[in-house]
């Protein structure tokens, strides 16, 4: 079992900057598939960005303005959202794959993921 804990998120004007954590229990956390997904109003959720162990993947409508990182030693992944826009406005959710296979080849599929934060919102105002 993973639990996920998300901090960060609120109300930005664009051109902002906004720094998402995300905290996971559990003693795998070097192989875990870690990512970002978001879900606007009225929208599925979509892919943002992840990693395994190797360079992160993007979403194309985010790659130049966030960044993801992960901290092995302290269980925690961190999305750094910068220059932010209105279409970035969502819920943001971090999810974790405990036994990734062929990550990287299905990565921005929520199918992948077995444990997903709470959701934290992001609001981005013009």
């Amino acid at each position: 079992q993973v639990q996920l804990v998300e901090f960060g998120g609120g109300l930005v004007q664009a051109g902002g900057s906004l720094r998402l954590s995300c905290t996971a229990s559990g003693r795998a956390f070097t192989n875990y598939g870690m990512g970002w997904f978001r879900q606007a109003p009225g929208k599925d959720r979509e892919f943002v960005a992840g990693s395994t162990w190797s360079s992160p993947f993007y979403a194309d409508s985010v790659k130049g303005r966030f960044t993801f990182s992960r901290d092995n030693a302290k269980n925690t992944v961190w999305l750094q959202m910068n220059d932010l826009k209105p279409e970035d406005t969502a819920v943001y959710y971090c999810a974790c794959d405990s036994a990734p296979t062929y990550w990287e080849l299905r990565y921005w599929s929520q199918d992948v993921y077995d444990y997903w934060g709470q959701g934290t919102q992001v609001t981005v105002s013009s």
